[in-house]
């Protein structure tokens, strides 16, 4: 009863994206009505026909000429309604799907980070494009075949009622055997179905890391454990299909076992009742009442596939709407935009872990004034990038206040927020579009001197006018060969063309040569001028400049100064700083 309940509940939102589509729905009914009366008509005129040829006496030629012309009309209408009707289903079932993609893709743009951090990537790529496609090929079944069948089940029983009450009456008895048979196998399979579907994108998700980390692999060596791991997953995917397609194969050919038991009825009885004479059914209408017979149990073949493969549609629509469902970001307070900041910022008492069972930030508070470098050290994992991710909203802190310029940035709109700021990361971003596209993302109406001037400043026009088209080189997936480096020297100059009042550098200069590392700084020197900025850095000889230097370990600020100021402390900064030019 619950599966069942879960079952309608997915019909039921399926089915409100259908609702968007009225007018074609409609139509497509209606084609679907037509046709299949058309059709119901023929084994009329077919008998008809027959009963003129066996009649007693000459064959009735001249009566059988207009019933082939009528039959030769009616096979021309059946046609073209039919093919109005898959063009109508093909293009109801394609912007349905392409409706569930957008607000899938939709709600991963507003999920928060925590989720795209614990869901597999691969994973909800499978979602929004293979169990999508799924769902789309159950919709065109159902459109094509489930509506079409119910009206000639409707039709083919008024017909056989109007031929042969008592015949007919043995058919239906025996109807709901297939009923019974493909409702209890498809209730079994829905299961298989949603298992095949969590396999397929937990293959997908393994694909998705290992290509991103060949190099990796082919380093340590570990294709052989790699190649076994997917045979793993593999294998998986491979039983759970195989047993669902077992299961389900089974609908069909059993229905048809029942079918031909309701012909077989048919035609003994229908055959009795010829013989019997009396006029109670013809030779024509005996065989016209064959026909429908055989009609009236087609569509519950088709009705049954139909089944089986909306089982493993709803499947997959269970995990699409699964994403769709999945809670989004907090709302923005209907706040104003808070302009320009000065660049003041306050962390206070603020605490927070990713997971809740474990401690990671712990009661942080400092102040940076306007204008201020704000050097973030320490040794991996204290929480430094944990900080400035608080400070984006990119995660919620779970206690304390951050503010900026006296203003809680939890009163601000997430977008006015981050718009204060320009990041350059360690993980570098390269969407594949031109590299001026990827370098005006901040400020897309920059004219050619602003983004020729901002990547001389950053150091990128170096490599950029040895491209063939310079700034206009369409990047691939793979950067097209870039050097890690270089990619890194383009987000630079992203921010180098939209400089923010605040600025936060995340081993920014981590990639690059030591070189360009010196021309970049020196760059970077310049646009930190009257910006407040925040620096994570390990090396400490690049942050000896800051105003304040936050010394982090074990998830707490444990000391605060000027580089000068924590040497003479001695403290757990001097031992950091004289352990690096220990090892070099």
């Amino acid at each position: 009863m619950k599966m069942k309940k879960k079952n309608d509940g997915m019909l039921r939102r399926v089915f409100g994206y259908i609702g968007r589509y009225k007018a074609p729905t409609v139509l497509s009914l209606l084609f679907s009505f037509l046709s299949a009366a058309l059709i119901l008509l023929l084994p009329v005129i077919f008998g008809r026909m027959i009963d003129r040829i066996v009649s007693p006496g000459s064959v009735d030629l001249q009566g059988m000429l207009p019933l082939i012309g009528q039959s030769a009309a009616i096979i021309a209408a059946t046609a073209l309604l039919q093919w109005l009707q898959n063009f109508l289903n093909n293009k109801i079932t394609s912007n349905v799907v392409r409706d569930i993609r957008i607000d899938a893709m939709a709600r991963i743009e507003r999920l928060p980070l925590s989720y795209l951090d614990t869901h597999p990537h691969g994973d909800l790529i499978s979602r929004v494009v293979s169990d999508t496609d799924t769902l789309s090929e159950g919709l065109l079944l159902g459109f094509s075949q489930l509506f079409s069948g119910i009206t000639t089940v409707i039709g083919t029983l008024i017909f056989m009622f109007t031929l042969n009450a008592k015949t007919a009456l043995w058919v239906v008895l025996i109807t709901p055997l297939s009923l019974f048979t493909a409702r209890f196998i498809a209730r079994r399979t829905h299961a298989m179905f949603l298992k095949q579907s969590e396999a397929k994108g937990a293959l997908t998700a393994f694909i998705n890391e290992r290509l991103g980390s060949q190099k990796t692999v082919k380093a340590f060596s570990k294709e052989a454990d790699s190649a076994d791991e997917f045979d793993e997953k593999n294998g998986r995917l491979t039983g759970f299909s195989l047993r669902a397609i077992f299961f389900s194969s089974l609908v069909n050919p059993t229905t048809r076992f029942v079918n031909s038991i309701v012909y077989a009825v048919a035609a003994l009885t229908g055959a009795i009742a010829v013989l019997a004479g009396g006029g109670a059914l013809t030779v024509g209408g005996f065989t016209c009442f064959l026909s429908y017979a055989t009609q009236y149990t087609k569509p519950f073949n088709d009705i049954s596939a139909v089944i089986t493969e909306l089982q493993n549609a709803l499947a997959c629509a269970k995990r699409v709407f699964e994403l769709i469902d999945a809670p989004p970001e907090s709302a923005d307070k209907n706040t104003a935009a808070i302009g320009t900041a000065a660049g003041k910022v306050e962390f206070r008492n603020v605490s927070f872990s990713y997971d809740k069972s474990k401690k990671l930030l712990e009661n942080i508070s400092f102040t940076a004034e306007a204008g201020q470098r704000v050097a973030i050290v320490g040794p991996t994992g204290c929480g430094k990038t944990t900080l400035i991710n608080l400070l984006m909203r990119f995660y919620d802190a779970d206690a304390g206040e951050i503010l900026i310029d006296g203003k809680s940035i939890y009163e601000m709109p997430r977008e006015d927020l981050r718009r204060q700021f320009g990041m350059v990361l360690q993980e570098t971003w390269i969407k594949n579009a031109s590299i001026r596209e990827n370098i005006t993302i901040g400020k897309p109406d920059a004219t050619d001197e602003e983004i020729k001037a901002a990547a001389k400043l950053s150091g990128a026009y170096s490599f950029i006018r040895r491209l063939p088209k310079r700034f206009d080189t369409v990047l691939g997936a793979d950067s097209d060969g870039l050097s890690e480096g270089q990619k890194q020297l383009l987000c630079i100059t992203r921010v180098m063309l939209a400089p923010a009042p605040m600025l936060i550098l995340d081993e920014a200069t981590s990639s690059i040569d030591t070189r360009t590392e010196l021309l970049v700084t020196a760059d970077f020197d310049r646009l930190m001028q009257g910006r407040t900025s925040f620096i994570v850095a390990h090396r400490l000889s690049t942050i000896r400049g800051a105003d304040l230097i936050l010394v982090m370990n074990d998830g707490n600020i444990i000391e605060q100064g000027t580089h000068e100021t924590l040497l003479a402390a001695g403290g757990f900064y001097k031992k950091l700083y004289e352990s690096q030019f220990e090892r070099s």
